[in-house]
């Protein structure tokens, strides 16, 4: 079982072209914990605002009955890939992992993949 901060390493050394990575209670809209980002990408600021996606989608569902969970979100952009995981089980409710990508580096299939095995190994 691996704690936050050795997810996130994981995350940005495992997943080719990923440069940012954080837990985050979408509760709240707090950052649990974060690695990567840079001056010119705030990544508690974008953590937070995903919180808004993540609330949408899930009232959106609830509106119109559908009982699937949602496995993950993804929005591109033109050089990135922002990747949303809602944690399940052991604790991770409420929880969601936060992968940026660089587009032009990325496999998206291998990134999801590797981002699902990270999330069954996290211990929260």
């Amino acid at each position: 079982m691996a704690n936050t901060e050795t997810a996130l390493k994981e995350a940005l050394a495992s997943i080719e072209g990923a440069t940012a990575a954080a837990l985050v209670d979408y509760t709240s809209g707090m950052a649990l914990g974060t690695l990567g980002g840079s001056k010119s990408f705030d990544l508690n600021v974008a953590a937070a605002g995903n919180t808004d996606v993540v609330r949408a989608k899930m009232r959106t569902m609830e509106h119109l009955g559908l009982k699937a969970e949602i496995d993950d979100i993804l929005i591109t952009l033109s050089g990135q890939y922002h990747l949303i995981r809602l944690l399940k089980g052991r604790g991770g409710n409420g929880l969601f992992l936060y992968l940026v990508l660089d587009s032009t580096r990325a496999n998206l299939a291998m990134a999801r993949h590797q981002l699902r095995k990270i999330e069954e190994d996290l211990e929260v």
